[in-house]
């Protein structure tokens, strides 16, 4: 018998199931995928597989592929417009390939192939991006459909959520003396298991489209002025710089500061927690309000983290900046996703791919700034904090650049 339109209606995934399903793919790319590099290198580094120089550069490898994958994401209506042949885009299965691919290049890093690991962080960004970006655009889109647009804030608890795991199974290693290849042979499998659990939700709820027709179906989509978009895009952009040097570095930057404590290994946990709870926090806001305002407010809690940490290196300090710099982390994600939907409503996904690229550019800057410094006097405390202060002076611009946003194109 054929199935009624109701009936297919009654098996579609409800919110919380694409709520839930949105964060767990970015628990896979985001929390693990691209994060769970950062409780691991201190394991690396005792180790004695990677130095710290070294260490940067394999950052700025993933940074670069998730840019690269942000800027594939850009140009898709330029490339399908040009190459009408090519296959029209499923977001959700474009999701699926890269979860695949993020628990591989995962697995991957366990073997002792130091010579590829550039080469895999970078595919591991590439992917990280493209989950990030068709997980944002369908997670949303769907939302919106059923009308709880605010619930995809609960999407963005996902790589606080994976970042929290990572870190404490991290902890767990370190105490029991592990090797980093332990930690990236159960991380690949635990992406693995989680993948699983969604792999049904992620379906779409509409046929298939290429990118330059659905603009070319509505318009070009430029309701508001290029002027406009390039501030956002730029600010979106500080936003990458000013965490990252932090984010990447926040356990070697506590054993700097408190050897010997055996509290290290839980300020990584701590920023997690922070990033979840700041993506809860997100859907109590308003969306229909001037979402600039809060951003600027994001940009101000996270520099005064990052501040914070400076001023005050014990363990409250490290404890309360982690808290800081993680609460408004994908609250920031949440609502420049959300700013795009407004501005370019036609040309949403490629937008979110602009975004994404500046940020992305923003965080291949920091590490090898931080690298530099450190190779420059070798003093890694004070080269630390310099490398922090210009991050949080980076935040406080973005800061302002929203709010004379609001001031120069007030919301229609």
């Amino acid at each position: 018998m054929f199935s009624s339109p109701l009936s297919q209606q009654a098996a579609a995934p409800d919110r919380w199931a694409i709520a839930i399903a949105g964060a767990v793919a970015l628990a896979v790319a985001m929390g693990i995928g691209r994060f769970a590099f950062t409780p691991l290198l201190p394991m690396m580094l005792a180790d004695g597989v990677v130095d710290l120089a070294t260490a940067s550069w394999l950052a700025s490898a993933n940074y670069l592929g998730y840019l690269a994958g942000a800027l594939l994401c850009t140009f898709q209506p330029w490339i399908w417009a040009r190459l009408p042949g090519l296959p029209l885009i499923d977001g959700p299965r474009v999701v699926r390939g890269g979860l695949v691919t993020t628990t591989m290049l995962t697995l991957a890093m366990a073997l002792p192939w130091q010579p590829l690991w550039p080469l895999l962080r970078f595919a591991a960004g590439i992917s990280s991006a493209l989950v990030f970006v068709h997980t944002s655009g369908w997670c949303l889109m769907a939302l919106a459909r059923r009308g709880n647009a605010a619930l995809g804030g609960a999407m963005y608890t996902g790589p606080g959520a994976g970042i929290v795991v990572s870190g404490l199974f991290a902890s767990a290693m370190v105490a029991w003396h592990w090797h980093a290849a332990s930690g990236w042979l159960i991380f690949g499998v635990l992406s693995f298991m989680l993948m699983a659990t969604v792999w049904r939700t992620i379906r779409s709820d509409a046929p298939a489209t290429a990118p330059g027709l659905v603009a070319a179906a509505s318009g070009d989509g430029q309701t508001h002025s290029r002027a406009e978009i390039s501030c956002l895009t730029a600010a979106y952009g500080l936003a990458g710089f000013g965490y990252i040097i932090t984010a990447t570095f926040l356990p070697v930057i506590a054993r700097t500061a408190l050897p010997g404590s055996r509290w290290l290994d839980f300020f990584w946990p701590i920023f997690g927690l922070g990033v979840i709870a700041g993506a809860l926090l997100a859907t109590r806001v308003h969306v229909a309000g001037d979402l600039r305002r809060a951003l600027a407010g994001c940009y101000f809690v996270q520099a005064s983290g990052i501040v914070l940490s400076i001023a005050w290196p014990t363990l409250g300090g490290f404890a309360l900046g982690s808290l800081l710099l993680g609460l408004p982390f994908t609250a920031i994600t949440f609502f420049a996703m959300q700013e795009v939907r407004r501005l370019r409503p036609a040309t949403a996904a490629s937008t979110m791919g602009l975004l994404t690229a500046f940020y992305g550019l923003g965080q291949i800057v920091g590490p090898p700034l931080a690298a530099t410094l450190l190779r420059r006097s070798g003093n890694a405390g004070f080269d630390f904090a310099v490398s922090l202060e210009i991050a949080a002076t980076a935040l406080v611009a973005g800061a302002l650049l929203y709010l004379g946003m609001g001031q120069l194109f007030p919301k229609r």
